[in-house]
């Protein structure tokens, strides 16, 4: 039975969550040479299991907080907002007393795609209607839609957006959109509008491994589009656990 410290994520305590999950592995970063597979080849359009996202020693520097080294060219408003944020993890790191994160001192749920950034593992299960994930992290259950529908013309704006999805080979193509614009992009406090826009590309490199593009486009927030990719490792040995944000509500006493 693997270990949680659940309430790491919510204490900010980005390096041990970080050595405990997402450093465990090595993975590939953008535009980098791909070392020869050593996996079994990957099964067709099938992405089901435990998925743990992994970091290269790069990556471990800034993907507790955020997606990439360099943050994304901000509009003036979406800058005012970020300059105004306190968040618990990254450089800017503040108290949990102080923090104004949306997640830590609510509960509210991350986001896409920041609930990526929450160091827990998640569950792909697939049917003929869908593909749904499960987050370990609270309980967050997602819905992406693969049998043909469009996004509702009056989608109702919610934490994690309405996603729709179809295959391009053996890449799963996710556009999600319909979001509020009460979560933030990542832990760092970027922000985002209801106009933000999520692709991910979803793509199993072999049998255990799998990589997810993500691209993020926002015209109120966002100059450009904001693109990072994350790597994951199957568990075929782990299940998918309980944890209640709600749970930690006590946390603060271990900064004392």
């Amino acid at each position: 039975m693997r270990n949680h410290v659940r309430d790491l994520v919510l204490a900010g305590v980005v390096v041990l969550a970080l050595s405990s999950g997402l450093g465990a592995q090595n993975v590939q970063q953008p535009g980098a040479a791909k070392a020869p597979s050593t996996s079994a080849p990957a099964p067709v359009h099938d992405l089901s299991g435990v998925w743990n996202m992994r970091a290269t020693p790069a990556q471990r520097r800034f993907l507790g907080s955020t997606y990439t080294q360099e943050g994304p060219e901000m509009t003036p408003w979406a800058k005012a907002k970020y300059d105004a944020a306190k968040p618990s993890n990254g450089p800017r790191s503040n108290a949990l007393k102080v923090t104004d994160d949306p997640v830590l001192r609510t509960c509210l749920p991350p986001g896409t795609p920041r609930i990526y950034l929450q160091p827990f593992p998640l569950q792909l299960v697939q049917t003929p209607k869908e593909v749904i994930i499960l987050y370990e992290y609270d309980h967050t259950v997602r819905h992406i839609f693969v049998d043909g529908r469009p996004h509702p013309a009056d989608v109702t704006p919610t934490y994690m957006g309405h996603s729709i999805g179809k295959w391009d080979g053996d890449t799963l193509v996710v556009d999600t959109a319909g979001f509020n614009d009460k979560t933030w992009l990542d832990r760092d406090g970027h922000q985002h509008s209801d106009q933000l826009h999520v692709v991910e590309r979803f793509h199993r490199v072999d049998r255990d491994n799998m990589q997810v593009d993500i691209t993020m486009e926002d015209p109120k927030a966002l100059v450009k589009p904001w693109v990072t990719q994350l790597n994951f490792q199957l568990r075929p040995e782990w299940d998918i656990m309980e944890l209640a944000c709600t749970d930690n509500a006590a946390f603060e006493d271990f900064e004392k």
